[in-house]
């Protein structure tokens, strides 16, 4: 994959998202995708066991800034993926970039350039953007 550009993922979707061509069949499909993200997470978790999810109340103390909140911030997750676990999350993950590539095709949006400006938007608002 020599050269391999956004573009060039974007216009393999647009090739093949044939018969998923409605915004209706996008959506949807988009949002199971995104179920089956969370269901191979929890999957990992509840069946596999590689990685345990011990969540409880994110805690910080008082008088710190914005910017210092990160270093007291937990994933809850305790573990690593195991190579498989990894392997379905990746392909569940990818899957869900293509629905959500295919629903920038519809509307005509370019994939890499909204990346592009979002990143941009990041650089500029760091980490106060996201409130």
């Amino acid at each position: 994959m020599q050269n391999f550009t956004i573009n060039d993922f974007e216009a393999k979707v647009k090739e093949i998202t044939t018969r998923h061509k409605s915004v209706l069949d996008i959506l949807t499909k988009l949002q199971e995708s995104t179920a089956k993200v969370n269901r191979a997470v929890t999957k990992s978790a509840t069946y596999c066991g590689c990685i345990n999810i011990n969540a409880s109340k994110q805690e910080s103390p008082n008088n710190i800034t914005y910017s210092e909140l990160s270093k007291y911030m937990k994933t809850h997750i305790e573990g690593d993926l195991c190579d498989i676990c990894r392997d379905k999350v990746v392909q569940e993950i990818s899957q869900n970039i293509f629905y959500l590539t295919a629903l920038c095709n519809t509307f005509d949006i370019d994939f890499e350039s909204m990346i592009k400006n979002y990143y941009t938007q990041l650089n500029a608002l760091g980490k106060y953007g996201l409130l």
